[in-house]
């Protein structure tokens, strides 16, 4: 069982975005420090968000960090370009001696499209295209392809190149089709919880081990996660008052953009609560919500969103010494 955080990075209203960047390097460290697993990092191109280019940060982890997995989360593979995008990682790979990975998705905002020249008619063709030639580009070390919306590649060998395969997840929304693709490429998947009842999205890991059975793949060998908003501190309501307000503004934000009715401290409540999706408490709540969860999709592991909106620096380190010292030791044993 695997457990870690991602990051979009998030800037308060009238923030700096480099004092974000250098706060972001600093929560890298400290999750290497307490024994986390996994670090994150999410990529977006609008002002409430620090990082545009999530190698480029993960790089600068690198250097300080010495054992922690450091993945894109995700990486927007529609409107990125595939060759760069296994340079990068390789790059990565090779400075982190090994602790490199793609989480690749078609991500929740659309603002990388237009500025990187792509039409949104081809939202699903582009994911489906930039995929398979990213795969031929980790599998095989020279490649020859052929699609229909990027030019070809001829007998290609890209560098650097990485001293093993460098891990690809694919990141899904709750998309049947997403899930079985992934499943049928035998790609490991992770789920991100953002919202509802955690149970109503059990079935899409059984439909995913269901396509894996059908690919003939090995039963053990599948790899799931689940990736959802939370936040640990020393006593619950500590937990549930630092994270409220920050949360409830950007998820209010983000609510008027799509049509989403705001929501407010009930809502909060009932989304802390047993069958809620908010991972939210002290280190025994946490880690017995999270030992709940396990029982229930099987997931061997599990990334937290705890940096977001205008969450004050010091209380997010806090909460990663928490999550890495009392949290995860206390997972790990309960469900080895």
């Amino acid at each position: 069982m695997e457990i870690g955080i991602y990051t979009f990075a998030d800037v308060a209203p009238g923030g700096s975005h480099p004092q974000r960047l250098r706060q972001l390097v600093e929560e890298m460290e400290l999750a290497d420090q307490v024994g986390l697993d996994v670090f994150g990092v999410g990529e977006h191109h609008r002002p409430d968000y620090a990082v545009s280019a999530p190698v480029v940060a993960l790089a600068a982890g690198a250097a300080r960090t010495k054992n922690i997995r450091l993945t894109s989360a995700v990486t927007v593979l529609s409107s990125e370009d595939p060759v760069r995008v296994f340079q990068q990682f390789a790059t990565l790979d090779g400075l982190s001696d090994g602790r490199a990975e793609i989480m690749a998705g078609r991500g929740s905002f659309i603002e990388s499209f237009p500025l990187f020249g792509y039409d949104l008619n081809d939202y699903d063709a582009l994911f489906a295209e930039k995929l398979d030639l990213l795969l031929k580009l980790i599998d095989n070390e020279t490649v020859s392809w052929q699609g229909e919306l990027r030019p070809p590649l001829d007998n290609v060998t890209l560098y650097p190149r990485p001293a093993h395969k460098i891990p690809l997840w694919i990141a899904v929304g709750g998309t049947p089709q997403s899930v079985v693709r992934a499943a049928t490429l035998g790609l490991p998947m992770a789920l991100a919880i953002i919202g509802g009842d955690p149970k109503r999205f059990a079935p899409y890991f059984d439909l995913y081990r269901e396509a894996w059975s059908r690919a003939n793949r090995k039963p053990e060998e599948v790899r799931l996660s689940l990736n959802m908003h939370g936040f640990v501190a020393d006593t619950t309501e500590a937990a549930k008052d630092i994270f409220f307000e920050p949360h409830n503004q950007v998820m209010n934000r983000i609510g008027k953009e799509r049509g989403w009715q705001p929501s407010g401290r009930r809502e909060f409540e009932a989304s802390c609560g047993p069958n809620g999706h908010l991972l939210i408490g002290d280190p025994d709540r946490v880690a017995d919500r999270i030992i709940e969860l396990h029982k229930l999709f099987g997931n061997s592991r599990i990334l937290v969103q705890m940096a977001i909106g205008a969450m004050p620096h010091k209380d997010l380190l806090r909460a990663i010494e928490l999550l890495g010292t009392k949290v995860a030791p206390k997972v790990k044993e309960a469900c080895q």
